[in-house]
């Protein structure tokens, strides 16, 4: 009779747990739809951007905006903030430009967190060694990585678990919510310019070991880790931020090699695409990021892949040479993208992809499908709160 009694007390307490476990899920997938049901067609719409934080200052040149050596903002200004009422973006990122020492920069995070209706992810590029926007200013006097190259050369993950919870910590200390890393490239063309020493290891096992424990560790300092360049920059021997970059491998090729560090993936993280072509997988030579092959039929469909995708910089050569910034924005939404980032041109993107939904050209129902993985990504790391 007591074994009988305990049995059932044990399996009642399972069946509470799950149902509290169900429910949890269920409140937030609630919170999430509640909250769209208050949204407008423009928030939406605008939640489908990641822009540079100069971009909110309407009144500089794109040249300026665009150019990583210009003069940059180094605080919110009233003019930003009546911009983000009027192009009410999902996120902005940050570098180097826009941070001069450690109390202008938390004082800027901080104006950002509270700027938005719906708050912002706060994004920078700190993979550690070259790029490192945070790292690479002295004033911040923070550690500095010689290169991903370098510290995968141990094959060891625990270095990279390190590395991710240093660059973890500090990104958080500073008020980021996003990293624009891992690089999950697999180094395997000599003549490869772009990507070098950022990638890990030229072994794609190496990679995928080192990228899951580097983004593990922001995880635990609520980072959002993006892993980036789908599907694989590593091999081609173009730079696309001057023109388009191409892969000429095949897809059973690419699935042993560059696609290897993306089957770690979870919903919790992001995936950045490239703007390369990869003719021998689709045929064409359409950048990766408007193909809908690669977004869906690789990434969601063969790789499993639930979260939010992004595109890589859109004002980058390889789109700017034969795109318009609302062209640009248009086709990678159809395409799969969930984000754009860094438009040519915020206003001409965003005024684009507004009217092709008012139009049909869009169905509403496409953008509520990447608005909700947006929302529901903020709601997984308490951004929302």
């Amino acid at each position: 009779m007591k074994k009988r009694f305990l049995c059932f007390t044990l399996l009642m307490v399972l069946i509470l747990s799950f149902t509290a476990a169900a429910e949890s899920t269920l409140s937030d997938m609630d919170a999430v739809s509640a909250r769209m049901q208050t949204m407008t067609l423009e928030e939406k719409v605008g939640q489908l951007f990641i822009i540079r934080v100069d971009a909110l200052d309407l009144s500089q040149p794109v040249t300026q905006v665009n150019d990583a050596w210009a003069e940059g903002m180094l605080s919110l200004s009233e003019e930003m903030t009546q911009a983000l009422q009027k192009y009410p973006v999902g996120g902005v990122v940050l570098s180097g430009k826009n941070i001069a020492d450690q109390h202008q920069l938390l004082s800027f995070t901080e104006a950002l967190k509270n700027a938005g209706k719906i708050p912002l992810f706060i994004a920078v590029d700190e993979e550690g060694g070259l790029v490192a926007r945070l790292a690479n200013t002295p004033a911040l006097n923070l550690h500095r990585y010689e290169s991903a190259m370098a510290v995968g050369k141990s094959g060891d993950p625990e270095d990279a678990a390190d590395m991710g919870k240093t660059i973890g910590s500090y990104l958080r200390l500073y008020g980021f919510n996003m990293n624009f890393a891992p690089v999950a490239d697999v180094f395997t063309n000599p003549l490869n310019t772009v990507i070098g020493s950022r990638a890990f290891s030229t072994d794609a096992g190496t990679v995928a070991q080192m990228t899951r424990a580097f983004a593990d560790e922001l995880q635990q300092n609520r980072i959002i880790p993006v892993f980036k360049h789908f599907p694989g920059h590593g091999d081609t021997a173009e730079d696309s931020h001057t023109g388009l970059a191409v892969s000429y491998k095949t897809w059973e090729e690419m699935l042993a090699c560059e696609w290897l560090p993306y089957e770690t993936l979870t919903k919790l993280d992001c995936v950045m695409t490239a703007h390369v072509a990869t003719p021998n997988v689709t045929g064409n030579m359409l950048p990766s990021t408007m193909s809908e092959e690669i977004l869906r039929g690789v990434l969601r469909d063969e790789l499993g892949f639930s979260g939010v995708i992004l595109t890589d910089s859109m004002d980058m050569g390889a789109i700017t040479e034969a795109y318009t910034p609302g062209e640009a924005a248009v086709q990678c939404i159809l395409a799969g993208c969930d984000m754009v980032l860094g438009p040519e041109n915020l206003q001409e993107a965003y005024d684009a992809l507004l009217s092709a939904v008012k139009n049909g050209d869009i169905p509403e129902e496409r953008i509520d499908e990447s608005v909700y993985r947006v929302l529901t990504l903020k709601e997984s790391y308490g951004i929302l709160n």
